[in-house]
């Protein structure tokens, strides 16, 4: 989904229901200035904002920008080193997926309790120490998706509720094993990647194992 609406960025939708915010004037944005901006799409996830502006040339323009729902990614760590996954088709990028736990923050919910609810609907853990891996911003250009990363370690098996639109096969392998995903592309959403990478040099394991060329030593 993501990828689609980047697409927007200079064509956004055409909506007629579209309505003018309250008026903003106009305003310095960095070296742009926005003089009107305008909501031309919502639902519960999502929401494209069209501004006119003058670009930092000069010259008017329009930009969009997408607000997708804040989020959390989860990497889950055993005690033997075994780092916990999900495998899931995912509709924006057309291909199954191999990430940590991850998703929205719903109204009222802090991210803390977010990242506890969302390892315990998709993989059915529990974890009884939380390291805080701090956040990513996904895209920068035309997207606001902030994402924050966890670590949950001491697991605990409890049943699993996934969504009603979720499908999830949970992968385990070293956590070793997971950075060298990373590092081969083979993991490739960005949360994920980073939150593998932060978590392996907390724990001081992983990045050791690998070698210049991306391999093992």
């Amino acid at each position: 989904m993501n990828d689609d609406l980047a697409s927007a960025r200079h064509d956004p939708p055409s909506d007629r229901s579209a309505a003018p915010l309250a008026p903003v004037g106009a305003r310095r944005h960095g070296p742009w200035t926005i003089l009107t901006r305008t909501e031309a799409y919502r639902d519960p996830w999502v929401r494209v904002e069209r501004d006119d502006v003058i670009r930092p040339d000069g010259l008017p323009g329009s930009y969009c920008v997408i607000h997708l729902k804040a989020g959390v990614t989860v990497i889950a760590v055993d005690d033997r080193g075994r780092v916990h996954l999900t495998r899931e088709f995912h509709y924006g990028v057309g291909r199954v997926t191999v990430e940590g736990a991850s998703g929205g923050i719903d109204a009222g919910e802090s991210p803390d309790e977010a990242a506890r609810r969302e390892l315990r609907e998709e993989l059915g853990l529990e974890a009884r120490t939380w390291v805080d891996l701090g956040s990513v911003d996904p895209f920068t250009a035309n997207v606001v998706s902030p994402t924050r990363l966890y670590l949950a370690l001491g697991l605990t098996e409890v049943e699993a509720a996934p969504e009603g639109t979720e499908r999830i096969e949970r992968v385990t392998m070293p956590l070793f094993q997971a950075v060298e995903e990373v590092l081969a592309s083979r993991i490739t959403h960005a949360p994920s990647c980073l939150a593998i990478l932060r978590g392996a040099l907390h724990l001081g394991i992983g990045l050791r194992r690998i070698g210049p060329d991306g391999g093992s030593e």
